[in-house]
């Protein structure tokens, strides 16, 4: 396997913060998947019957993301905010988490891709946060990793997610049937595509903040 960045990596930008999720974060964590259960559970990852993996807890999921981090084989970061403008390390490893986006199944060799997820809390959605941490994680992929391809993998029904890609400018590709196990099923999944050769010339993050709004428009 090729080493990955060094880990762990904060990446900020007016305000949003993506950093590692630590073991202190458990209370904040499990508040905030439980009052978005409605929000998420249609689109959450589950097991399929007779898998011999167990669920991950949270203390385990932040172990597995730490150990994946160090070896660059998945970067799972809280996507948090905060307000006060610090910008100091301890700032912004207490930024309280509204979200998640996690780059996962990085490959490197002659692939060098990756897959986009993200959630994030219901009562933060319609800002424009989402669209800005997938941008800075992408860039950070393409720019640091070295990656040339990265996907990301949405259900046909999940309108906020989609309008997330509309903004971003990736380019769909089409839709893998019965993809991934979503809430107790196989589902389908429409994918949105970015590469190294069609990534804006500045940069994802570049290119969403240079968007012109459309008026009347909310953005996710």
């Amino acid at each position: 396997m090729a080493a990955g960045p060094a880990w762990p990596v904060v990446l900020h930008h007016d305000g949003l913060v993506l950093r590692p999720l630590r073991a202190r974060d458990a209370g904040q964590w499990a508040r905030l998947r439980a009052v978005n259960r409605a929000w998420t559970g249609p689109w959450d990852s589950t097991l399929p019957a007779g898998s011999h993996e167990a669920p991950l807890d949270f203390g385990r999921l932040v172990r597995s993301y730490r150990r994946m981090g160090r070896e660059g084989s998945a970067f799972g970061w809280a996507l948090a905010l905060d307000e006060s403008g610090g910008t100091s390390a301890r700032v912004l490893m207490n930024a309280p988490i509204i979200g998640q986006v996690t780059v996962a199944g990085v490959t490197y060799g002659a692939a060098q891709l990756a897959s986009i997820g993200y959630w994030i809390d219901k009562g933060h959605a319609g800002r424009g946060y989402t669209p800005r941490g997938v941008a800075m994680a992408a860039d950070f992929c393409f720019d640091v990793v070295g990656l040339h391809r990265l996907e990301i993998c949405i259900r046909p029904e999940n309108g906020p997610s989609h309008r997330v890609v509309a903004k971003l400018g990736w380019r769909y590709e089409g839709q893998r049937q019965r993809y991934l196990h979503i809430n107790g099923d196989w589902r389908d999944h429409d994918v949105y595509v970015r590469t190294a050769e069609e990534r804006p010339p500045l940069g994802e993050l570049h290119r969403l903040l240079s968007r012109k709004p459309v008026p009347g428009h909310c953005s996710d």
